[in-house]
């Protein structure tokens, strides 16, 4: 952390004895430390890890938090999800400098703005409009021009778009929706975290490799909020 030098003389504007956490040197700590060599992630979705200021994504009074080793709420029973978490999502995915995402679950918008560091496009849906609302601002803010928050329901994707070359759902649903299987591009990629038990899922990754194949990878043990919609869970 950074501390400002106090003058000699005594200030009447108390900010300048605010301790400041350093984000960048936390946020290159979070990716030296916390998630490099683990989970053989490459250094394209490191690079995007390192770019996106993820305390900027947190609620204030968290933000000193924002490059620990966990998840963190951000109201509405809603959280942002571990760093690790995020970078193992984005690299499954495997978006392409071109690619068009499409993420179901805008949450915060930190997931979308990793996406869009390494896609041309993101098209990202919350069914939760105080938080998409949240999220468009602060993407604006930081300058994603390349990123379009949807609200509605996200287990339906956004079929008028399709199709994606990823698909990116940051909730846990009982299956994989077929309806977003289907609006993935041929050689697309979904990733999903799946299961009955709310304290445990596991994270698929789905890829299309023609109009009615598709395969399915098992990623490992994941927890997720449950994905709530017509194609998800009633509530």
């Amino acid at each position: 952390m950074n501390r400002r030098q106090f003058d000699a003389e005594p200030s009447s504007n108390f900010s300048e004895f605010i301790v400041m956490p350093d984000f960048e040197a936390a946020r290159r700590a979070m990716v030296d430390g916390q998630l490099r060599g683990r989970g053989m992630l490459t250094d394209r979705v490191l690079d995007a890890m390192r770019r996106v200021p993820r305390h900027a994504f947190v609620p204030g009074e968290l933000d000193v938090y924002a490059y620990a080793d966990s998840p963190l709420p951000i109201g509405e029973h809603q959280t942002i999800s571990q760093p690790f978490v995020v970078a193992l999502m984005t690299q499954a995915a495997a978006p392409s400098q071109s690619a068009r995402v499409l993420e179901i679950g805008t949450g915060s918008g930190y997931g979308a703005a990793v996406l869009a560091e390494l896609a041309s496009h993101v098209d990202t849906i919350e069914r939760i409009d105080t938080l998409a609302l949240h999220a468009r601002r602060v993407l604006a803010e930081l300058g994603y021009t390349q990123i379009d928050v949807h609200i509605g329901d996200g287990t339906l994707g956004l079929p008028d778009h399709a199709p994606f070359d990823a698909i990116v759902v940051t909730a846990s649903g009982p299956t994989v929706p077929d309806v977003l299987a289907r609006q993935l591009a041929i050689g697309g990629r979904l990733v999903i975290p799946v299961g009955l038990d709310p304290d445990y899922q596991r994270l698929v990754r789905v890829t299309r490799r023609s109009d009615a194949v598709f395969d399915r990878d098992d990623l490992g043990g994941v927890q997720f909020v449950p994905l709530i919609g017509a194609h998800g869970w009633s509530c």
